[in-house]
């Protein structure tokens, strides 16, 4: 890294620092102290309690404090990333990055904690007295060799895991992806050569992963400032680098280079020529890691090598060498099985975690953040980005699990599955509440069209279907748009082997479809003509007759488009036999909790009867999550204090609800904050049927309740599950344009349920 950057840089940088509030961190308590009682619980004499449980078994920590997810980030400020030695206080905003890291991946708190104490065994005392207060701890930016003195003296003395990200952090990711790298090239680590310049610390921690991974020893070339480290040389030696010592005449990068399979930098700009890559074994890789300029930049290599395998440390180019892959999980996963420290196995196991997925499919979530990459497996694609959520899952669970087979765990947990799965969900929010739903689907192999097939999120989410669940997808689109968009996007889908393309086009069906359509609307002023343009060119119609002849179970459209429109295409040919469309119920998954929100688009002026039959098919729908249903008839009007026609007609829809005895809990005309606060609604009505939070709110317009709905995805952070077009047998859902990836799966699985289960 350097200062030397131009003020469009680095004001930005500066303002993010000091705006809105200097600093990255803050400190917020989890338990509320808002009167007498709160504080004697949480000070005295209620903290006394705590205090003697853990007196009586220190485990107890974890389970009454914030220790068993918290982590100290320890630096002296010998060596800040690129700056060198800047002293503790200027690498603070470094180490406050580290904790928000922390936190945003894996949801590990974390203090930065910046010692002036240039003297590593002095600086390890003070890092093992931290033991009391931390769960693990995360030594960051400590200078070479000082870093394995501390860190060997941490480990020694402490029963938690003690981490030093620079070499261990560094050695994971470059294992996962030359793991990866020799699997494109057709190589085995106890076959390569290796050439590495920088004997720091991570230099020295890369060489000693590979070796464990499988590279022999005497295959390695280590080179640092002063030439290649042979045996006898006595210049800047230590016992780490004493232990890549070769046997050898040869002094220089240039004469070890010839015939090398991998060359590993953690040095500095230049290092290695294009003369050098031309001199290397066929399809070279190159891992030039040196920040902010690379021993050799990716071009230059290509222009010798065209068929080298590339790593850097940056971002702007393709596979970014980068800790944040690792350091997270691997905490995540040590701190959940309470382990005593991290082993090997626990590292190999990060690094097979992170590698297995970069060959996977890429994450629809990555591939959002990532726009315009192609995030396919391959030469440009060796391990995956740091946005993908599948990382917390797929590596914490490989540590943990390995700390418990190596019995480092002091915490077991019981069923592994359930930890993925609670895993997932905390950064897949969808994920816990969808479950039942994606159960529930799993017990019929339905049929689901997508009116919108070249979609590019439609054919992400059609992918995901296709891995995840038994629903099968089929695409309405040109086949060939279909197969370009998926190539670009790294899919591994298949026409005709993973889903059916319907080409509007040319399709056999074409006839049967607009003969049926011109059937079913020929005295509703459709024409023969009219009828043959429109199952040519109007996918939502399309989808529509397709489920009407059964030949798809359910649609989807509206990815882009207005609501209505496709409404009135999915009423013209599936509002028959008793379904009609009832409303549409957003689901909306908030910080404290599930929200349903209806009718945000069907009945814009609904009347009590259709409001009655919104409140039931809502509870139905609401049931499907696996959540009893309380219902909250919401209004200008508060039970009855004014006399509007919103409130009017939520009275009558009242009365009629009373008729029907349903067997959920309702109330209403209320205002919102009534229906979400039991002390509001005590106040005003005592012996409200209605107890606690609502979960359904009921609107008697859709702009409140399509109102409702943005602002809580705007500035509450909600995310969308939805719409959910009720009253039409599961048959058609209508998306809005703003639908992600993972929100239309939701939807495709919620399509794929049984119909006889749901209305």
């Amino acid at each position: 890294m350097t200062t030397d950057r131009p003020p469009s840089a680095r004001h930005p940088a500066l303002d993010y620092h000091e705006f809105p509030k200097p600093g990255k961190l803050e400190i917020r308590a989890t338990k509320p102290l808002a009167n007498g009682l709160d504080l004697s619980r949480a000070y005295s004499p209620g903290v006394a309690e705590a205090c003697l449980e853990i007196k009586a078994d220190p485990a107890e920590a974890a389970r009454y404090t914030a220790r068993g997810n918290l982590v100290a980030v320890v630096t002296n400020g010998t060596a800040v990333l690129g700056l060198g030695n800047i002293g503790p206080l200027a690498a603070k905003p470094v180490m406050e990055g580290k904790a928000v890291l922390f936190k945003k991946f894996a949801n590990i708190d974390a203090f930065d904690i910046e010692v002036n104490q240039p003297d590593p065994e002095k600086l390890a005392d003070l890092v093992c007295a931290l033991e009391p207060s931390f769960g693990a701890i995360n030594l960051e930016d400590i200078k070479a060799p000082d870093c394995f003195i501390v860190e060997r003296i941490c480990r020694e003395r402490m029963k938690i895991p003690v981490f030093h990200d620079d070499q261990h952090g560094t050695a994971i990711v470059v294992g996962a992806a030359a793991t990866n790298a020799l699997r494109i090239a057709g190589k085995r680590f106890d076959q390569i050569k290796i050439v590495s310049t920088g004997g720091g610390a991570a230099g020295i921690a890369c060489l000693n992963m590979l070796v464990k991974l499988g590279v022999r020893r005497e295959n390695i070339w280590l080179c640092d400032i002063h030439g290649l480290v042979y045996q006898g040389r006595e210049v800047d030696m230590n016992p780490l680098k004493a232990a890549y010592a070769q046997p050898t005449t040869k002094r220089t990068l240039d004469d070890v280079i010839e015939g090398a399979d991998l060359f590993l930098g953690l040095s500095g700009p230049g290092v290695l020529t294009p003369d050098h890559v031309a001199r290397m074994a066929a399809r070279p890789i190159v891992f030039a890691l040196a920040n902010p300029t690379p021993e050799i930049l990716p071009e230059a290599v290509r222009s010798v090598a065209p068929e080298a395998i590339i790593a850097t440390g940056r971002s702007d180019f393709p596979n970014q060498v980068n800790n944040v892959l690792c350091f997270p999980f691997i905490f995540r996963g040590a701190l959940d099985v309470g382990a005593t420290t991290i082993n090997d196995e626990m590292q190999l196991a990060c690094i097979e975690g992170i590698a297995a997925l970069a060959r996977a499919t890429t994450a629809a979530e990555a591939a959002a953040a990532y726009r315009g990459e192609k995030l396919t497996f391959g030469p440009d694609y060796l391990i995956p980005k740091p946005f993908d959520p599948r990382l917390i899952a797929t590596v914490s669970t490989a540590v943990a699990k390995a700390a418990m087979e190596t019995g480092v765990a002091t915490r077991p947990i019981a069923d592994l599955d359930g930890y993925r799965r609670k895993l997932e969900g905390s950064v897949v929010r969808s994920s816990l509440l969808m479950r039942p739903v994606f159960e529930a689907a799993a017990t019929a192999a339905r049929r689901v069209v997508f009116a919108e097939g070249e979609d590019e999120r439609v054919l992400r989410a059609a992918q995901a279907m296709i891995e995840e669940t038994t629903v099968k997808p089929i695409l309405i689109g040109r086949p060939e748009v279909i197969e370009r968009r998926a190539e670009r996007a790294g899919l591994s889908l298949v026409p005709g082997r993973d889903f059916e393309v319907v080409n509007p086009e040319h399709d056999p069906r074409y006839r049967s479809y607009w003969e049926t359509y011109f059937g079913l609307m020929a005295r509703r002023g459709v024409t023969p003509d009219l009828a043959r343009a429109i199952l040519r060119t109007n996918t939502t119609a399309i989808a529509s007759i397709m489920v009407h002849q059964g030949d798809a179970d359910s649609m989807i459209c509206g990815t882009f488009g207005q609501y209505l429109w496709h409404l009135n295409y999915v009423r013209q040919v599936l509002a028959r036999g008793g379904l009609h469309p009832v409303g549409a119920l957003s689901l909306m998954i908030l910080e404290d909790g599930p929200l349903f929100i209806a009718d945000t688009h069907v009945h814009h002026e609904p009347t009590p009867e259709e409001i009655t039959t919104t409140v039931m098919a809502a509870a139905r729908h609401v049931r499907r999550f696996g959540l009893a249903p309380k219902v909250a008839l919401c209004s200008h009007s508060q039970f009855g204090n004014l006399d509007t026609d919103s409130g009017r007609r939520m009275r009558a829809a009242l009365e009629r609800l009373d008729a029907r005895e349903p067997d959920f809990v309702y109330e209403g005309e209320m205002h919102i904050d009534a229906a979400l606060e039991p002390q509001i609604r005590a106040r005003l009505l005592p012996e409200s049927r209605l107890d606690g939070a609502a979960n359904v709110l009921v609107f008697a317009n859709t702009d409140a309740a399509s109102g409702v709905r943005n602002i809580l995805k705007a500035k509450a952070n909600g995310l969308e599950v939805g719409p959910i077009l009720m009253g039409m047998g599961n048959r058609a859902h209508i998306v809005t344009p703003s639908i992600t990836t993972r929100g239309l799966l939701n939807v495709a699985v919620l399509a794929g349920t049984p119909v006889a289960a749901y209305g």
